[in-house]
């Protein structure tokens, strides 16, 4: 179904304002339905350019924090409560199969994360996947990439060499590696590796890049080689992000991410807070763009990911929580989501809006929320039930709103 937004909020010196990053505020028709409220503001749905789908699981991990590497870390990770109670549910093989077992139970837990924080795409850093794995979720999950683990660890998750890797995208889809994750000499000379192994690419996308320097972020900007920063992870393991002024006056294609809940923030939403949190000098229209425009670019999306048009079946409604639509972003929270659309198809928002789409009820999950009549597609309630029997307990998931 195709949703048309027309201007209603904001006059035209606003728009005009904001016509560069095809952001409105509109009143929606759906059909010949016209939403009961005129002030709620449109975007396009947010992008997470980095998520770890099967490893959304809490507590954090990470007592010797900061660590010099997070390769410290991996190992590190492996011997924590949080990841050996997570086994309880999904015991990894070494194989890294998310089609086997339990595993969809936890990535079916990490797309709750991305929906309830208004995403429709996530990019899910894992071995590559058959293609039934990227079918089964209501949300877009590429499958068109090729990945390494790391530089310095390689791909010990699964896959070829990271030079094998790159040859594979043929320049046609993203190559994805974790890359500079750290402080020390390892970290400091993994970008010089990088270069030398050819693959200072357009279709790169360096994730963390921590301990790249300015002349380093100039030559990925000079390049078009994309990074990903996921400030909670990086500040909760490292101290510290990647040089981000540096990445803005060189013009980098910068994106954001949130890395699964072992390390990062509980949701998109809770990033782009913290993010602003430590770099208050990056205006929020460009945050904007890391999340939605920069995202589409540095994954290689086709239309209509990352813009917003008159006509669309990419939507995000969201209550106003400030005059600036988008100071508004970085104020709201999981239940200031009005509608999130996706294909056409409601994902999650206040059930009044419902009414304006043609659904079977059986499909979603209805449920109250700061007073509002809320719904989600599918059965996130029945997944929670099924981890807790298997855990023998309750367990919370600060993402789940209920």
């Amino acid at each position: 179904m195709k949703i048309k937004v027309s201007k209603c909020v904001f006059n035209s010196t606003h728009v005009s304002e904001y016509q560069d990053l095809q952001l409105m505020s509109h009143l929606a028709e759906i059909g010949d339905f016209q939403l009961p409220t005129s002030h709620l503001y449109a975007y396009t749905p947010l992008i997470n350019s980095h998520d770890h789908l099967v490893g959304n699981w809490l507590p954090k991990a990470g007592k010797n924090r900061p660590y010099p590497t997070t390769d410290i870390w991996v190992e590190e990770m492996k011997t924590s409560p949080s990841y050996l109670e997570r086994n309880k549910v999904w015991f990894n093989d070494g194989k890294f199969n998310l089609l086997k077992g339990n595993a969809k139970l936890l990535t079916t837990l990490g797309i709750y994360k991305n929906i309830f924080s208004g995403c429709h795409v996530v990019q899910d850093h894992a071995p590559n996947q058959k293609k039934s794995y990227y079918e089964q979720f209501p949300i877009y999950v590429p499958e068109n990439y090729r990945q390494c683990h790391s530089i310095s660890l390689g791909n010990w998750w699964g896959g070829k060499s990271a030079r094998s890797e790159w040859k594979s995208t043929k320049g046609k889809m993203p190559f994805i590696l974790h890359l500079a994750e750290g402080t020390n000499e390892k970290a400091r000379s993994a970008f010089g590796i990088f270069e030398r192994l050819n693959l200072l690419k357009p279709n790169s996308l360096i994730i963390h890049g921590i301990a790249l320097v300015p002349p380093e972020i100039k030559k990925c900007a000079q390049v078009g080689t994309s990074i990903c920063c996921c400030p909670e992870s990086n500040l909760f393991l490292i101290g510290r992000t990647i040089d981000i002024p540096a990445c803005m006056e060189y013009g980098v294609n910068l994106v954001l991410g949130t890395d699964s809940t072992m390390s990062g923030s509980f949701n998109l939403l809770a990033e782009l807070k913290i993010f602003h949190r430590e770099y208050p000098q990056i205006a929020a229209r460009d945050i904007y763009r890391f999340i939605t425009e920069n995202a589409a670019r540095a994954l290689m999306l086709p239309e209509p990911y990352g813009r917003l048009s008159e006509t669309t079946s990419e939507l995000l409604l969201l209550e106003p929580k400030d005059d600036d639509p988008f100071q508004n972003l970085l104020q709201v929270e999981i239940p200031d989501i009005a509608l999130l659309v996706h294909k056409g198809t409601p994902i999650y928002g206040d059930a009044i809006l419902l009414s304006g789409f043609k659904i079977k009820e059986d499909n979603y999950y209805f449920f109250s929320l700061s007073g509002r009549q809320k719904f989600v597609i599918g059965h996130p309630e029945k997944i929670i039930d099924k981890v807790d029997s298997l855990l023998g307990y309750h367990k919370e998931f600060h993402y789940i709103p209920f």
